[in-house]
């Protein structure tokens, strides 16, 4: 298993260096952050000196060569906006975004697997019927719609729950406080993933409830509780754990949506305020932040699987 790991980290960072060579090349397709800073009182001497300033009177693969060499010195560089280090500013925003994940994640898990089992035990009768509707309606609304709904609903109408931020200003913002905050963005990325899941768990079900060593174990006068929680739901998570490792990186790409949605102060806004003022050290953090995600998502994925099922063994 460790000599697995040790391949897999020195074969993510080629993968790295390609992840961010295409994006800084789509990145600087966008356009010059010198465009957004046009106005009457802006001069083409300003102008020179912040493209010298910034190396952006240089060639794109200089730019990015130079970005990279400071990468390898630990140095993400400096906000144009805000003049911040964009690792500290990362490093100040990441923390919300990694608790509506996490939280979310679960929430989508607690929904589905139960829902799931549930299902594939009462297969083809209504219940069924009605549990797999529900998990294509939940995977289906789009995520702003929904949003929407549940501030008209829950904000607007009966002033239940409040539509933006993290905890109330003012306030210390108290568990109970950070909660309520929570609970709109965090069903706003639970329910799709829990509407995905429920068929997978209920197909990975059903073809387990057919193997022949539950029936044995049936007519050993096992009870019904120790046959499927034991011995098909273990079997059938192997499929489930590929799938929620497939979805970590979707979860925190859709974060991002989300964040925006409801000022959650995460990742996802300071990205977008850098997509939409060209900011090329924010983004190009977040980018490469998310790359790591994806692949240290992929290797846990493997690890998991591993733990899941002791016959599999990686060289």
């Amino acid at each position: 298993m460790w000599k697995y790991i040790v391949k897999k980290l020195l074969l993510a960072i080629p993968v790295l260096l390609g992840i961010t060579l295409i994006d800084y090349l789509i990145m600087s397709l966008a356009g010059s952050p010198l465009d957004m800073m046009t106005g009457p009182r802006v001069t083409e001497a300003m102008l020179a000196q912040r493209a010298e300033q910034w190396g952006l009177n240089q060639s794109v693969w200089t730019q990015y060569f130079t970005w990279l060499g400071e990468l390898l010195r630990g140095n993400l560089g400096y906000s144009y906006k805000s003049y911040q280090d964009v690792s500290v500013l990362i490093g100040s925003h990441i923390g919300p975004t990694l608790l509506l994940m996490g939280v979310s994640l679960a929430v989508g898990l607690v929904l589905a697997v139960p829902a799931g089992i549930y299902s594939a035990l009462h297969r083809y009768k209504k219940r069924d019927y009605a549990v797999v509707s529900a998990s294509f309606f939940l995977s289906s609304v789009p995520g702003f719609f929904l949003a929407m709904v549940l501030i008209y609903f829950f904000t607007v109408r009966w002033g239940l729950l409040p539509s933006g931020g993290m905890y109330t200003p003012g306030t210390g913002g108290d568990a109970a406080d950070i909660a309520r905050h929570m609970v709109m963005p965090v069903l706003v990325l639970a329910f799709p993933i829990a509407g995905s899941n429920i068929r997978y768990i209920r197909s990975a079900m059903l073809e387990i409830l057919e193997m022949d060593y539950l029936r044995t174990a049936k007519s050993k006068g096992l009870g019904r509780l120790l046959v499927n929680g034991k011995h098909a739901l273990r079997n059938a998570l192997l499929p489930i754990v590929t799938v929620i490792g497939m979805q970590i990186p979707t979860l925190f790409g859709g974060a991002v949506i989300v964040e925006q949605l409801f000022s959650w102060p995460g990742l996802g806004l300071i990205t977008m305020n850098a997509i939409t003022k060209r900011d090329y050290p924010v983004i190009m953090g977040v980018c490469l932040l998310s790359a790591v995600v994806v692949l240290a998502a992929n290797l846990i994925t493997d690890i998991v699987y591993a733990l899941v099922d002791p016959t599999i063994k990686y060289e």
